[in-house]
């Protein structure tokens, strides 16, 4: 029943469902896994605890979603063991998203794709916590094209347009993680949203709408200003969004947001309920293989 108590979700305010229903086979497209049985590889890196499996499910159980993509998070650097064990844990409902350097073997690639791995992503907006390079991007992403997976690129509007030239280079499913992070106050009038458009028009980039926190000038719970960017992308290009949680929200060390409230997010963001649908079921099943 919509907004009837639920046990409280660690990393989340609010202990009430969404007023929105999951539709049957719903995904949610970004979270992260943080397990003390795996040894952090750079703990200053927004590591978070009370973030496992089982504390993810019960998310689950709120929300009403039943698939999921796991992203590997920058604390754990390029030992992804935590992810693909996730994947594992969640079954064949989850897929998994990597972070990898140069060296990682073919072999490597090839088990990681039967553990459920269908991405590479890299992070590139704040130096001081990458963990891969720009100049990383384009021979992994020509590996990663071989596997039939896809890159996915956490830029900052700047850097989309910083970077265009590279990214038009880039083979094979690109997928833009939390809107392309478009600064406010410009946000649909930043250059790089035509740069995301663009690529969007081409079939072959996604987007995902998350994270509407990273970039909002104005704040929760609506996030006004990144709702302009949301409902752009979800009219020009339904057939091309997934969303996510980005539960339990590293950025956000402080006060975490109402996940509820973020998941009803997307009924104000869609044209319709059976967009919202699409973003939810259809899409992540093409993008992910479900």
């Amino acid at each position: 029943m919509a907004n009837a108590p639920v046990l409280p979700v660690p990393n989340s305010s609010g202990t009430t469902r969404p007023r929105s229903r999951a539709p049957k086979g719903a995904c949610d497209s970004h979270i992260h896994i943080y397990d003390s049985r795996f040894p952090l590889k750079w703990p200053n890196l927004r590591a978070v605890e009370n973030a496992s499996v089982a504390e993810y499910k019960r998310l689950q159980e709120r929300n009403g979603t039943t698939r999921t993509i796991v992203v590997q998070p920058a604390a754990y650097g390029v030992d992804n063991s935590v992810t693909l064990d996730a994947v594992a844990q969640l079954g064949e409902n989850a897929r998994g998203i990597a972070v990898v350097h140069p060296t990682v073997t073919d072999t490597e690639l090839v088990a990681m794709d039967k553990g459920g791995i269908r991405g590479l992503r890299f992070t590139q907006h704040e130096s001081r916590t990458a963990v891969t390079t720009a100049e990383m991007i384009e021979p992994l992403a020509h590996r990663a094209h071989r596997l039939g997976w896809h890159v996915q690129l956490h830029l900052r509007g700047d850097q989309i347009v910083e970077m265009a030239d590279l990214i038009g280079r880039l083979p094979g499913t690109l997928v833009f993680d939390h809107m392309g992070r478009m600064p406010q106050p410009e946000g649909i009038h930043h250059p790089a949203f035509d740069i995301l458009r663009r690529l969007l028009d081409t079939g072959r980039a996604w987007v995902k709408l998350s994270g509407p926190y990273l970039d909002t000038k104005e704040g929760a719970p609506r996030y006004a200003d990144i709702a302009h960017v949301a409902r752009a992308l979800a009219q020009h290009a339904p057939e091309r969004c997934v969303c996510g949680s980005d539960w339990p929200h590293p950025t956000e060390p402080n006060v975490k947001p109402d996940d509820a409230v973020l998941f009803d997010l997307l009924a104000e963001w869609s044209t319709d309920e059976s967009t919202r649908h699409r973003i939810l079921v259809a899409n992540p099943a093409s993008l992910y293989g479900f």
